[in-house]
């Protein structure tokens, strides 16, 4: 694994040389790599907002098959299943671009523990290596994941991650350098517009798609 995340950090390291060749500043040049890497990661983030979506939608359906078959584990689990595959839900579906900002945080982590910013600042912060000295960043980076946390969220019974996550994200930008804090910050930042703007497109198409029933029907009638 450690050898994936070194592979992953060489070539964050080779993006910023080229990005910071263009801005000579180190912090902005941290969030356009990040943008850049969050926008390649579109496909994946469309997947799972799509999949999150649906799931909030069947949830009250699922409580009821939850209510039904209590006493009936088995039934209740082929229930769910068909209930699933119906609506083309992947219950894992919006784990995958969650599971894979782990090891690009870490790779983000290895990369400005070797790399050398020759003391560059941004804005208050005078050495991105070291922790944001006024807890600016820590502070954005607890109330943007919280956020996110919120929109992502499928069930009330997600509360605790709801709460856990900006605390624990918040704790972990206080202590390590405050490169990592602004990558957090501008990942989560650009997640949250991203996210607003594809569920939008999915109420757009929905909308839509109800035209065309409506459309349709009204014709079979004529």
């Amino acid at each position: 694994m450690s050898g994936i995340i070194n592979s992953i950090a060489a070539v964050m390291k080779y993006g910023l040389d080229i990005i910071y060749g263009l801005t000579n500043n180190y912090g902005f040049s941290i969030i356009l790599l990040t943008f850049l890497i969050r926008f390649l990661m579109h496909p994946l983030v469309v997947t799972q907002t799509k999949n999150t979506e649906a799931m909030k939608e069947i949830n009250p359906k699922l409580k009821e098959l939850q209510t039904k078959y209590k006493n009936k584990p088995e039934v209740y689990q082929e229930r769910m299943m068909q209930l699933y595959k119906e609506n083309k839900v992947n219950p894992l579906g919006g784990c995958l671009p969650i599971l894979l900002q782990w090891p690009l945080l870490f790779a983000f982590f290895a990369m400005l523990r070797q790399y050398d910013f020759g003391g560059s600042g941004f804005f208050w912060i005078d050495d991105l290596t070291k922790p944001d000295p006024m807890f600016v960043l820590p502070i954005i980076s607890g109330l943007t994941t919280y956020i996110q946390t919120v929109m992502t969220a499928t069930d009330p019974s997600q509360k605790m991650m709801t709460f856990f996550m900006p605390v624990f994200i918040t704790a972990i930008t206080l202590r390590f350098q405050s490169g990592l804090a602004l990558y957090w910050v501008a990942s989560n930042t650009f997640t949250i517009f991203q996210q607003r703007w594809i569920i939008k497109q999915i109420g757009d198409e929905k909308g839509e798609g109800k035209k065309n029933e409506i459309h349709r029907k009204y014709r079979e009638d004529d």
